[in-house]
């Protein structure tokens, strides 16, 4: 049988894939089976920062592996320890916990706010907002806590102690905040699976101050927006917030499973001796592979970074069919006359890999996407457009 046949005939069918099998890539640059080639505007949903094969990313992985390719959490490891002095040196927060998808960090963040409330305030403290539109994962937990009914048929009941308001809608946040018992608030700065939105900023800095003024765990959910993504490290630093607890993953390992959960001073110390615990979080391999990919995203990456999302911007605001251009930074959508998915198809023909986030063209390249490579993908998009 064919890979697509194998596939089709073993692989759970929980994915509509494309009809493209990737077999090698280099960079930004993606090559199937029979030899074409491709520009990846995705990046692996955001996750292969610094594109196919990276050089100092394999070198760093591999070195590892010649090494230590896992312990257990019972024993201390180099790589372990280093990255998250790097994240806590970089955002200012404390302490961090390591698992292996934003799911995982998410469902840590939420642990934290719940632990911290029912230790301040009692036990009947648990409740979680979160916004309408967001999307936290797919455990039963972090379902709950995305406020996307499509996403919560036939898998109820859910976790208890969830609830959705609009975004963007701060007195719908100050009556929640009055009539429930609020434990945390759990926001995407920049709305990556609803469709690429950042929220209004006077909203969330406003939200910050009832969090600050309530003692209420303020949550930011850096799963897509984060490690450079945004134009920032993390998308809150856009928005001049600095949030009790940080969720991190995808881009982080740069290819390998990891997540994280930043912690503030507030909450660094909520967590103790077998409250939580992760089998692979802090995996030698990967933390390894997220130090080559921290240790570049340095002030002058950033602004670039920031330069290419203007680039993409300007060669298509404007165009025929295309109605709107929304995000931030290298997390970019598209709202086009045309159905989303039917442009994406056009794209794949012409040889660009891109993505769709509800009914807009998402773009979520590599970090260090060569220009010439973004105005070809550009063009290919305007003509897929009309």
């Amino acid at each position: 049988m064919s890979i697509t046949q194998l596939d089709k005939e073993y692989v759970a069918g929980t994915y509509r894939r494309f009809p493209v099998e990737i077999v090698s890539g280099k960079g930004s640059v993606a090559t199937d089976s029979s030899g074409k080639e491709y520009i990846d505007m995705g990046s692996g949903i955001g996750v292969t920062s610094f594109g196919y094969a990276d050089d100092e990313w394999i070198s760093a992985v591999t070195e590892q592996l010649q090494k230590v390719q896992h312990t257990s959490n019972l024993y201390y490891t180099e790589p372990c320890a280093k990255l998250a002095e790097i994240l806590c040196t970089r955002t200012g927060m404390k302490k961090v916990f390591f698992s292996n998808s934003g799911a995982e960090a998410n469902e840590c963040a939420i642990k934290i706010a719940r632990k911290y409330a029912s230790e301040h305030k009692g036990s009947d403290y648990y409740n979680i907002v979160t916004l309408e539109n967001s999307f936290h994962g797919r455990t039963l937990t972090t379902l709950a806590a995305t406020g996307q009914e499509v996403f919560h048929k036939h898998f109820t009941p859910l976790t208890p102690g969830f609830i959705s308001v609009p975004a963007n809608d701060i007195s719908a946040v100050r009556d929640i905040v009055k009539s429930h018992k609020i434990a945390g608030i759990m926001i995407e700065c920049i709305q990556g699976e609803g469709g690429v939105m950042p929220l209004e900023p006077e909203y969330v800095k406003t939200l910050s101050e009832i969090c600050e003024k309530e003692d209420i765990i303020l949550i930011t959910d850096e799963v897509q927006s984060g490690n450079g993504r945004s134009g920032k490290l993390y998308s809150y630093m856009n928005f001049g917030i600095t949030p009790d607890v940080v969720t991190t993953a995808k881009g982080l390992g740069g290819g390998l499973p990891l997540g994280a959960t930043l912690m503030s001073e507030k909450v660094k110390d909520v967590l103790g001796f077998g409250d939580h615990g992760s089998t692979f979080g802090g995996n030698p391999v990967c933390c390894s592979g997220a130090i080559s990919i921290m240790s570049r995203l340095d002030d002058a990456f950033l602004e670039n970074v920031r330069r290419k999302s203007a680039l993409i911007f300007s060669e298509l605001e404007g165009k025929k069919g295309i109605l709107k251009i929304s995000g931030m930074g290298l997390m970019i959508g598209i709202k086009t006359e045309k159905p989303a998915a039917e442009v994406v198809g056009k794209c794949i023909e012409k040889g660009l890999l891109c993505l769709t986030a509800k009914d807009k063209v998402r773009l979520l390249p590599a970090l260090n996407i060569p220009d010439k490579l973004i105005e070809k993908a550009c063009k290919i998009i305007e003509e897929s457009v009309v």
